[in-house]
């Protein structure tokens, strides 16, 4: 069954809209104000619901789905679609190319900001109201927290990609306060814990919410956040150099990891079968911690910008271009050898099972058209979001660009790894191999493969993917667990952020180009270090704020 907890958010924006002029000029007896709106506890949730709405957005002038940087930038998938001049912005980013002027990575920043300016004005309006009847000051201390909570989000989001950019934690009435400096990654990071953590202490537990508001930001996923925000700050901190404010943030996401697993017991868990993560049977599952949610719908929003649909257009993005599975889609977001290669395979060749629930590689009498499907070399497609049956069909939908499949952003086995990850940064090494085998525990099932840790050999880009058989020391411990991350997490947008902030970003990218293709090689510039870990802040952006600046190399 599918949720309707963002349906209210356009509604709002369209009063925003209408009203805007009147925050900006003199009162009007005929004029409303901003806190003309915000008189019940409707209203106060109709701004947080809007506040949600962006998190959903994909499209305005061109597509802008996360995987375009997450999968594409990384080792994990080559860009796809008809050919290398089908979107040429998702194109450079795939190829170290992205300038200034890239559309995707615009309209990606300027939906972000849309989320951090409406959860602003939430937090804003709301500490001001009254409580009565309708509005306690529980449900008010929630509707604040879920503004704290995508707050911090976006910023996640925007920091990740771009550094430091304009930290605004006010709404924006005039034009006097629309030009911002870009604060510094480490202040970003300050905003975004001090929201997850005042957030946090008011949000209910993912079993505190009714099914029809599954979706909404629960105690969990702060808590979760939490773990990976300090954990990304400590990897920053590291990378500079500072060990000793490293090794605080370490802890700090060790105690979040720790905070989670003991206030979350027994709300969480990993699904028996992974495949279940990645069906619309499964969604808001055990497993799910947060996720964007998408509902099917037949209207067509395209070019009329964001906010014109509640289907996500990832699914007919990511579809074969053949229509031997059904109704074909753009083939874009197609997993490399590489990704493929990765996944374990036993002596029997029974392979690990999470690869065939991410990557399906099509038949040759299932390709219609080599020249258009086989990109660089590659053919496989992506799974995860595509709504494919065990027969091989692709479910058809109701609008060919609109899909109901959610958007997983936290699993519990994320946070399984991540707190993995943290521990054994802290010297905690037996909770590090106990996350490390819940995760290959579910993965294997019943069947003879995926040994434990460190019972086996995983490919090891260090010495050209040669396979490299595991031993019990830390440095193969933190080794397997990033294995892990990658084969677990594979075509969910992870891979670029976790090669980034891991420092290993140029190393792994020179050695994975290096074995690609003959026609991929042709089209990959040089990766650049201290350049391309992050994208460009953008052109028109810089040109409107004046005093933004850009980031080093662009």
């Amino acid at each position: 069954m599918k949720r309707h907890i963002l349906t209210g958010g356009i509604i709002f924006l369209s009063l925003g809209l209408v009203s805007c002029e009147g925050w900006l000029g003199e009162e009007s007896p005929m004029l409303n104000t901003v806190e003309d709106f915000f008189t019940s506890a409707e209203t106060a949730g109709q701004s947080v619901i809007a506040a949600y709405v962006p998190l959903m957005w994909e499209y305005n002038n061109t597509y802008f789905s996360e995987f375009f940087i997450g999968d594409i930038a990384s080792d994990d998938a080559l860009k796809g679609g008809q050919n290398t001049a089908d979107m040429a912005e998702a194109y450079d980013i795939d190829n170290f190319k992205t300038n200034a002027e890239n559309t995707l990575l615009l309209q990606y920043y300027r939906a972000k900001f849309q989320g951090i300016q409406r959860a602003n004005l939430a937090i804003e309006q709301i500490s001001a109201m009254d409580t009565d009847e309708t509005l306690t000051e529980e449900l008010k201390a929630r509707f604040i927290a879920e503004a704290e909570f995508l707050r911090a989000f976006y910023y996640f989001q925007l920091v990740r990609v771009f550094g430091g950019v304009p930290l605004v934690i006010t709404p924006i009435y005039g034009s006097d306060d629309w030009i911002q400096a870009r604060a510094s990654v480490d202040d970003i990071y300050a905003r975004i814990t001090a929201d997850l953590e005042s957030a946090q202490a008011d949000l209910p537990d993912k079993n505190g919410y009714a099914a029809e508001d599954l979706g909404r930001a629960t105690s969990g996923a702060a808590q979760a956040m939490l773990l990976k925000a300090y954990l990304y700050w400590g990897n920053m901190k590291e990378l500079s150099g500072d060990t000793g404010t490293a090794d605080k943030y370490y802890e700090e996401a060790r105690k979040w990891g720790s905070t989670f697993m003991t206030e979350q017991a027994g709300i969480y868990s990993l699904c028996p079968d992974y495949a279940d993560n990645f069906t619309l049977e499964g969604e808001n599952g055990p497993e799910s911690v947060f996720e964007i949610q998408y509902m099917e719908e037949e209207t067509s929003d395209y070019g009329e910008g964001n906010g014109f649909t509640r289907g996500t257009f990832a699914t007919m993005l990511q579809r074969s271009r053949s229509t031997a599975f059904g109704e074909a889609g753009w083939g874009f977001n197609k997993p490399t050898q590489n990704l493929f290669d990765e996944y374990e395979v036993a002596d029997d060749g029974t392979a690990d099972p999470r690869r065939d629930a991410t990557i399906l590689t099509p038949d040759d009498d299932e390709i219609d058209s080599p020249e258009q499907e086989i990109y660089l070399g590659c053919p496989y497609l992506s799974i995860k979001r595509t709504l494919i049956g065990a027969d091989r069909k692709y479910v058809k939908l109701s609008h060919p660009t609109r899909s109901p499949i959610n958007y997983p952003v936290i699993r519990y086995a994320d946070v399984l790894l991540l707190y993995a990850e943290a521990s054994l940064e802290c010297d905690d090494a037996n909770t590090a191999k106990s996350c490390l085998e819940q995760v290959r525990s579910r993965a294997r099932g019943t069947q003879d493969i995926l040994p434990e840790f460190p019972g086996y050999r995983i490919p090891d880009w260090k010495a050209g993917y040669a396979m490299h058989q595991l031993a019990d020391t830390p440095e193969d411990l933190e080794m397997a667990i990033r294995h892990e991350r990658r084969v677990e997490l594979g075509m969910e947008g992870h891979r670029w952020f976790d090669l980034c902030r891991w420092g290993i970003v140029k190393d792994v990218m020179d050695a994975y180009i290096a074995q690609e293709t003959d026609a991929a090689k042709a089209e990959t510039a040089t990766f650049v270090e201290g350049k391309h870990e992050l994208f460009p802040i953008p052109q028109e952006e810089i040109d409107l704020g004046q005093i933004l600046g850009q980031n080093p190399g662009y």
